[in-house]
């Protein structure tokens, strides 16, 4: 497998979505120490908070599925399973959306920095984690209006790290980077999930299913091996799909607004990369003072601004 550089991770130039989704990997290997603890806090919470609702909707582990006299608590509880999913995706996002950024940078940093409160936008994350979960609570009691929401929200918490926007403003400009390019952001988290979605319900049930079957679960169990087997997986698939976001949102950057075209000038001037602004603002701050250029020749950071590029070159 290839080196999880700069160029291994994010490739400065459109990609396909299978070069998406293998760079959503390798930037989650290469920041596994510090995303899988985080998400096994998040995905155990969430079974604290699933496990009085399923039994209000009499399920049974590990599939959980309905009964047909119990489908209004059963709806409800795919609500808040959609809202505790949206929740901890957005939390992590805080975490991949500065890994992607160091790392295309070229200044990746080790994993212990990224839980460091300084310039991390932490509260901003938790307000836009608190929309994300809110819109995926009503989207999900809607039915199919899940598949829009979720398609949309994807470069929230990247829009809030990378782009240094409020939570408003990176709820608006979120929907339309996912909605850029006939929706093709949104399209590609949408398999995503479905991916890990199809790989989750595997690994759970076949876990609890198989040690059952085998006579090796204890009697009285199978509740908790079922809790265990979710938390498990989802704290493997909720970072994964947050690295899956970030390496959508910076991809969607270079598709559309040239960011690969201002990285590569930097690269070709003799300007390294760690002297751009970082995290990579959209639009930049004219008021923040720029370094002294390494080269006669060095790109201006304003460069990264989508206007500023010239719309002959814009893709």
């Amino acid at each position: 497998m290839p080196d999880a550089g700069p160029t291994a991770v994010l490739p400065l130039r459109p990609l396909t979505v299978g070069e998406l989704l293998d760079s959503a990997v390798l930037l989650f290997r290469g920041h596994v120490r510090v995303l899988v603890p985080v998400a096994l806090v998040l995905a155990v919470g969430e079974q604290f908070v699933l496990h009085p609702l399923r039994l209000a909707a009499a399920t049974e582990p590990p599939a959980h599925l309905p009964h047909l006299h119990q489908l209004p608590p059963y709806w409800l509880l795919l609500a808040v399973g959609a809202a505790t999913e949206g929740v901890a995706i957005a939390l992590l996002g805080n975490l991949t959306g500065r890994a992607a950024t160091g790392v295309v940078l070229g200044r990746a940093a080790p994993a212990g920095r990224l839980l460091r409160p300084g310039g991390a936008r932490f509260g901003a994350t938790l307000a836009a984690a608190v929309i994300a979960g809110a819109v995926m609570f009503v989207a999900a009691l809607a039915g199919p209006a899940w598949l829009l929401g979720f398609a949309l929200l994807g470069p929230l918490v990247p829009t809030i790290v990378v782009d240094r926007l409020g939570p408003l403003p990176a709820l608006r400009r979120a929907a339309a980077l996912a909605a850029r390019s006939a929706a093709r952001s949104g399209g590609i988290r949408l398999l995503g999930y479905l991916v890990w979605w199809i790989l989750r319900l595997g690994l759970a049930l076949g876990v609890v299913n198989g040690l059952d079957e085998l006579d090796l679960l204890p009697s009285g169990w199978l509740l908790p091996m079922s809790a265990a087997a979710w938390v498990a997986v989802n704290s493997v698939a909720y970072p994964a799909l947050a690295c899956l976001d970030a390496v959508l949102h910076l991809e969607t950057r270079i598709r559309t607004e040239g960011l690969d075209i201002a990285l590569a000038q930097a690269r070709r001037t003799g300007r390294h990369l760690g002297e751009l602004p970082h995290p990579i603002p959209w639009p930049p701050d004219p008021a923040a003072p720029t370094p002294a250029p390494s080269h006669p020749a060095a790109l201006d950071p304003a460069a990264l601004d989508p206007a500023a590029l010239d719309p002959a070159v814009r893709r």
